[in-house]
């Protein structure tokens, strides 16, 4: 792993039950470009004890990560100057792209809320892929024992509150900095099935909540930056976007967010386990495209300070 060259490295959070930060942050003092790359849905840093409460780890492994984005991340950000945040703590702790009530209680052991009621806030949960994951599609139950209450309030103290406040953090930092500011929420999806009646199914989908968190010339400009360079894109199907884009896409204030689902098989072996030849081109792919968005976003911070001088 190559260190950043003028990056400042800010670690944080803990994994109750291992040594080591739960979140790595890698910035510039004085940040070159109002971008920040995240990747909540990479970390592999597992305790021993959670390991063995899952009923098969390769596999649950294997099925919750978003398997080495972290290693298409890094040298985008490299590249780049963009500030990168990756959680350490696995997906199959806790879910850094749900909110902090979307939890299936009837997986925890110990004194639980009142009556919980059907809502947008634990709609994750009743699928089983909440906060903590409890069931994967194919797979059912992942793991073989309840989880305790102190376990779980442990685990958002340690993980998901320091996580959380990095992110909010730069962002705003970033913002500050340049007036406007843009999260690269990066994800990756396994290989997608063929509609009937359509083409080959996509190798990247921009999520944007559908134009809630992001301006909408900058997801055009994602969508047209790589489809020009020959790669198939979809836009928000069948992933929108999530409670990261949810919480963090405040357009009003210059804070624009997007989620890029990348597909694994561009990146990975055929077991979509470990990374392939092709992952440096897909860096170098993802590189231009944070260039492209790097230079846009910061043009519209110019011209909103522009503005705010003109007033």
């Amino acid at each position: 792993m190559t260190d950043f060259e003028h990056f400042e490295h800010v670690s944080g959070g803990a994994i109750p039950g291992r040594q080591g930060p739960s979140y790595r942050l890698w910035r510039q003092g004085k940040p070159s470009i109002p971008i920040l790359v995240a990747a909540p849905h990479g970390g592999r840093s597992y305790p021993n004890d959670v390991l063995a409460c899952l009923r098969d780890p390769e596999q649950t492994r294997l099925r919750l990560e978003d398997r080495y984005i972290d290693a298409v991340a890094r040298p985008v950000a490299q590249a780049t100057s963009s500030s990168l945040l990756l959680a350490e703590a696995p997906r199959a702790m806790i879910d850094l792209n749900r909110s902090v009530d979307d939890v299936d209680w009837g997986m925890v052991r110990g004194a639980k809320p009142g009556r919980v009621r059907h809502s947008l806030a634990n709609r994750r949960s009743r699928s089983g892929l909440g906060l903590v994951p409890r069931r994967i599609p194919g797979m059912g139950e992942i793991r073989q024992r309840p989880l305790a209450k102190a376990e779980l309030d442990a685990w958002i103290e340690a993980i998901y509150v320091p996580y959380h406040a990095a992110l909010a953090a730069e962002l705003e930092r970033l913002r500050d900095n340049w007036g406007v500011a843009l999260l690269v929420d990066l994800h990756s999806m396994p290989p997608l099935k063929k509609a009937h009646g359509e083409g080959r199914p996509a190798e990247f989908v921009i999520g944007d909540r559908f134009g809630a968190s992001c301006d909408p010339g900058l997801v055009d400009l994602a969508i047209r930056y790589l489809g020009n360079q020959g790669r198939r894109v979809a836009h928000n199907r069948p992933y929108s976007g999530g409670y990261v884009l949810d919480r963090y896409g405040q357009t009003a204030r210059g804070i624009h967010a997007l989620q890029i689902e990348v597909c694994r098989s561009t990146y990975l072996d055929a077991r979509l386990d470990q990374p392939s030849a092709r992952l440096g081109a897909i860096a170098k792919l993802l590189t231009g495209l944070v260039d492209t968005l790097g230079a846009e976003v910061t043009s519209m911070g110019r011209l909103s300070h522009m503005a705010q001088a003109a007033e």
